[in-house]
Order: C-alpha cells, then structure tokens, then sequence
C-alpha cells in the first residue's frame, strides 16, 4: 500500500461514517434536531445499534461532527467571497459577505439552524467550535480597518479594545485580519454585523417574515449599510 493511502476498512470506516452523517442530515432537515435519532439511522445504514456506536459514541458525537462540517462549509462560503473582493471598499465588501452568509443559509436552512438557532436541550459545543465561527467572521474585520465610529457605537469600540487588552487569544486573531490599534473598532464592527446579519437570516429561514411585506436581502441590504453608516465606511 503506498504511503498515505487508506486501507480498505479504513475507507469503508469513513463512507460509513459519511453516510451516517448524509442520513442524520436528512433527518435534520425533516424534523430539526429532535428528530436526528440514532435508532433510525442504524436501521437505514444497515446497522445494529451497538454496531453504530463504533462510529459515533453518542447523539451529542454526531451533532458535533455536523456543527463542524457546517461551519468549515459556511467559512468557505464566505472565503470565496471574500477572494472575490480585489479592489473593493469596506462597504462593499460587508454586503458581499453578509449575501454570502444569508445565500448558504437560504440554500440549507437546517445547517443554518444548526449552528446558529435555538440551543440543542442538553447539548454542549466543545470548545473549537468558537474558532470555526471565528472563521466565518474573520473576514469581515478588514472592513473595519480604518473605521470612524459614530458616537453611538463607540461604548462597543471602547468595551471590545478592553476585552482585546485583556485577552491576547482575541487581541491575535482581531490583528491577524487589521492593524494594531485597530482591534476595537474592528472586534466591534465584527459583533455588531454578526448580531444584525444572523438576526435577520436567522428570522428569515425561520419562516418569520412571511405577510411582512418585504424580503430577507432588502432587510439585509438596509441593515448593512446601516452599520456602515455607524463605522464610517465608504
């Protein structure tokens, strides 16, 4: 077997485990998370329920792997957008990836829901997945490089330059995307776009703005520039 070359068992343990996932996946999006059930996709795999835990050891194991795998999807997403972005203005740039956001999120509102609804009762994030939504939002902190902050927001500036002080982990990755100096400005145009953006994604996919009158990318659209406007962006 030449080297870095899967063995048989192994490349059947990963379709296996891929398929599980396609399944649970499935499930997700007919039912949300309550009906991902790990009795049912054993029966659909082919599998005994103790044989199905040799691949995940839990519900909880299964859900964390699909957390993952949407939002490295999601970061993606929005990597390509922001590849995309040669030459643009911060404003621009913002509305690219915000519409990058909300067109994957439109596209598999299960996954969406997933990472970015209501908690799983009982079901407990580990830690790395806090730098996989890093990820999804650290391309949008450029757009805050050179920010001139309204009055309005500048209490969120002045708070995130604190946390930045306080926390180096932060403090590094705000100026792995902008200048020292600028990680207030930026960790704060971050949070309030990410709180703006999902607010308004999360209610669309939701079904909540059905006989409002209006449509999910207008809202967007309006909410952007909006926080643009209160940074100072061209």
């Amino acid at each position: 077997m030449t080297a870095g070359a899967q063995s048989p068992r192994a490349r059947y343990r990963e379709q296996t485990r891929a398929e599980i996932k396609d399944i649970a996946l499935r499930q997700l999006a007919e039912g949300g998370t309550a009906a991902v059930a790990l009795t049912r996709i054993a029966k659909e795999v082919g599998l005994s329920g103790p044989a199905l835990y040799r691949y995940f050891d839990s519900r909880d194991a299964l859900l964390t792997d699909l957390i993952r795998d949407a939002y490295a999807d999601l970061a993606a997403a929005v990597g390509r957008a922001a590849g995309a972005l040669t030459g643009s203005g911060p404003r621009a740039r913002l509305h690219a990836l915000a519409g990058a956001c909300r067109s994957w999120a439109v596209a598999q509102p299960h996954r969406y829901l997933l990472i970015q609804g209501t908690p799983v009762p009982g079901y407990t994030a580990p830690p790395d997945t806090l730098d996989s939504a890093r990820a999804v939002l650290g391309p949008f902190l450029p757009a805050f490089a050179a920010a001139e902050p309204s009055e309005s927001v500048r209490p969120m500036v002045a708070q995130m330059t604190e946390w930045a002080a306080k926390d180096q982990a932060v403090a590094e990755w705000a100026r792995a995307h902008v200048p020292a100096g600028a990680e207030g400005a930026a960790l704060a145009g971050g949070v309030l776009g990410w709180t703006s953006m999902h607010g308004a994604v999360g209610l669309e996919v939701s079904g909540q703005f059905e006989g409002m009158g209006h449509t999910g990318d207008t809202l967007l659209t309006a909410q952007i520039d909006a926080l643009a406007d209160s940074f100072g962006l061209d």
